[in-house]
Formats: C-alpha cells, structure tokens, sequence
C-alpha cells in the first residue's frame, strides 16, 4: 500500500475509474440480455396475446 500523497492519489483515480467503467458495462450488458429474452418471449407468444399486448400499448 502507497504511503505518499501522489501514489495514494493515482491510487484512489484508477479504482473510481474502474468502478465506473464496471457499472457502465454492466448496465449495457444487462440491459442487452433483457432485451434478447424479451424478444425470445414475444417470438413465443400467440398471435391473439401478441395483439392484445398491441392494443394495450396503443391505448
């Protein structure tokens, strides 16, 4: 562990900066999983539960 100011500074910049890259990417990952099982389950979907999902989007 970094004693001096500039090393214990350069110390606490690279881990906020790794964490904030961690989380970006996380969300992005996530957020595409969620999207192709969405679209998994709507290729499963009946054509009647299909368009009533439709109807209540436009309403």
């Amino acid at each position: 562990m970094p004693a001096d100011l500039p090393s214990l500074l350069v110390l606490v910049f690279t881990c906020a900066v790794t964490f904030a890259l961690a989380r970006f990417l996380s969300r992005k990952w996530r957020g595409k999983r969620r999207e192709r099982e969405e679209r998994a389950s709507r290729v499963a979907e009946s054509r009647q539960v299909r368009r009533a999902r439709e109807r209540r989007g436009t309403k």
